[in-house]
């Protein structure tokens, strides 16, 4: 991650420069895979209505027979999710042409942990659990040991390594469509799409725990992501979007009200904090261990699940602990998207340091919120 923290505007964008001709730009809906489950109420039906939506070829549709639990064991995952889908990628039709797979609501967010305790104790920090979403972006690739992180070969901190680029046509895109319930699912599609004709309304939120560093130069761990919300503000304020950057170590207070497009801050651990009205198409995630342990769970307070329940169109966050060199970096995340070239899950890639670990993306892969020029602040009422 060292990489990471000598970052500058200048070498943000040549990295960028460097990956797009291998990064799958404008992703295509014929290269999308949609992944549903027969066992989970609507799932199917959900597919169907995103592929009509969004143009997908109808042959683009796996309905797999697994458990609708979020979690699922090791066993589970390999026999009923990577294999069917392994296999059906391996057909002809699809050989090499599946650029991206999108996970629908009902197929599971979780693998659970399948190292015996001795093991687990003997491998401080060694553990399997891992999502879904990250295990099976690595479908394609060889054999690799399941206890900790793979390096994903996309991540513009790891440009410059040859290892790691060679390693980009094993990795496939991974997004889900998902959320506490199918009406919630269905309203992040029709957000997304009205969104790229009608332009993004509100204001980026980032909330920082301390002011802005006076060297960036040797920054770790808490200490680099806090610089990268200022570095992300930056970034997006020069380019003439509203911001709002908060430096104090607490949250922006309940109730506040606050018309948020983009948003990403810390650190509120599983305790979601109602300060902003979310603007449709609105996007972010909130840095900590324990966001998108579940999206179904009523009682749950997590980030993720209650951003999408209070309006959201797409959140990131972790199954279980994942620390936090392993969440996107804001200062690649935000400046990607509000470039506009790229769609969601590209810039989730290209921010993202490891798979077969935590993460989640929620939210239409092919989401660009900037398609057209950024549309000012929310209108007031």
């Amino acid at each position: 991650m060292a990489a990471c923290s000598r970052t500058s505007l200048t070498l943000l964008l040549t990295s960028l420069l460097l990956l797009l001709p291998t990064v799958c730009l404008a992703l295509k809906p014929a290269e999308i895979l949609v992944v549903a489950n027969r066992r989970a109420t609507s799932s199917v039906h959900l597919a169907t209505y995103y592929m009509e939506k969004r143009g997908v070829p109808r042959e683009n549709l796996i309905k797999l027979w697994t458990s609708y639990e979020e979690t699922c064991s090791r066993e589970e995952y390999i026999k009923k999710i990577a294999q069917p889908i392994r296999e059906f990628l391996a057909q002809g039709q699809f050989k090499d042409k599946i650029k991206c797979l999108v996970l629908m609501y009902g197929v599971p967010l979780r693998i659970a942990e399948s190292l015996p305790a001795a093991q687990r104790k003997e491998r401080k920090g060694q553990d399997t659990v891992a999502s879904v979403d990250s295990e099976i972006a690595l479908l394609l690739a060889q054999e690799y040991p399941l206890e900790g992180w793979r390096p994903n070969p996309y991540f513009l901190g790891f440009a410059n390594n040859k290892e790691h680029a060679s390693a980009r046509k094993d990795v496939l895109l991974v997004s889900r469509l998902d959320g506490p319930n199918d009406q919630t699912v269905t309203r992040i599609i029709d957000d997304s799409i009205a969104i790229e004709k009608e332009g993004l309304h509100g204001t980026a939120f980032f909330d920082a725990r301390w002011p802005k560093p006076q060297n960036r130069e040797k920054l770790s761990g808490y200490a680099l992501y806090d610089d990268s919300l200022h570095f992300a503000a930056q970034l997006l304020s020069d380019r003439g979007m509203p911001v709002v950057l908060d430096d104090k170590k607490e949250l922006f207070a309940v109730d506040s009200k606050l018309p948020a497009s983009l948003y990403c801050g810390w650190y509120s651990l599983a305790h979601y904090v109602d300060a902003f009205i979310w603007q449709r198409g609105a996007i972010g995630y909130h840095i900590a261990s324990g966001e998108c342990v579940t999206l179904k769970r009523k009682e749950n307070r997590g980030w993720c699940k209650m951003m999408l329940e209070n309006g959201a169109a797409a959140t990131i966050g972790p199954v279980a602990e994942p620390y936090v060199q392993s969440f996107p970096l804001p200062q690649y995340f935000f400046p990607i998207l509000a470039d506009g070239k790229l769609c969601l899950v590209e810039a989730y890639f290209l921010s993202l340091p490891f798979l077969s670990w935590k993460m989640v993306l929620v939210g239409d892969p092919l989401y660009r919120p900037f398609a057209v020029p950024y549309h000012g602040p929310a209108p007031s009422n």
